[in-house]
């Protein structure tokens, strides 16, 4: 929020147990102009994909979790991992947002389409898809949306989970 301080953020994904999505806005005046800082990392919170994770990376991270924290490289490597790895069922967000994601039976019968839905299905779904719209959805739309608007890139189709099932149910 303009004027917080420090605004801290927390998501638990069920279906991925343990992972934390941290968002923590900074405010920073600036010759009279004011700018939010932001920044994310993933606090896995359990040691499920402390190991995958720490592996992938090359980095111990379930004998040193806290790196996940505090160690900028080792965030954003912990980051593009959730991001690229498949985890099944599930794909990577990165196979559904550039379109190497088809639907399986399975996935079409519980309404998992491509777009960018599935990708928060992915992430959250056990706390936000298959209970029609929610603020929280539409806040994370609206992230989407406005990050999309400055990339220059389309929002493409089926943003929001309302009608899908979590991939863990």
């Amino acid at each position: 929020m303009l004027g917080d301080t420090v605004l801290l953020r927390k998501e638990e994904a069920q279906e991925t147990p343990g992972i934390i999505v941290k968002q923590i806005n900074n405010t920073l005046v600036l010759l009279g102009r004011t700018y939010i800082l932001t920044f994310f990392y993933l606090d896995f919170g359990s040691n499920y994909n402390y190991g995958p994770a720490g592996a992938a990376i090359g980095s111990d991270l379930l004998a040193n979790p806290d790196l996940v924290a505090t160690d900028a490289t080792i965030s954003f490597k912990t980051a593009l991992w959730f991001w690229m790895t498949p985890q099944s069922p599930k794909p990577s967000s990165h196979d559904v947002i550039t379109g190497r994601w088809t639907p399986s039976e399975a996935d079409s019968a519980a309404g998992r389409v491509p777009g960018y839905g599935v990708i928060t299905n992915i992430i959250n779904g056990g706390i936000e898809c298959g209970k029609g719209s929610t603020t929280q959805q539409e806040d994370r739309i609206g992230f989407y949306k406005h990050y999309s608007d400055i990339l220059g890139v389309g929002y493409g189709d089926n943003l929001d989970c309302n009608n899908q099932r979590p991939f863990n149910a």
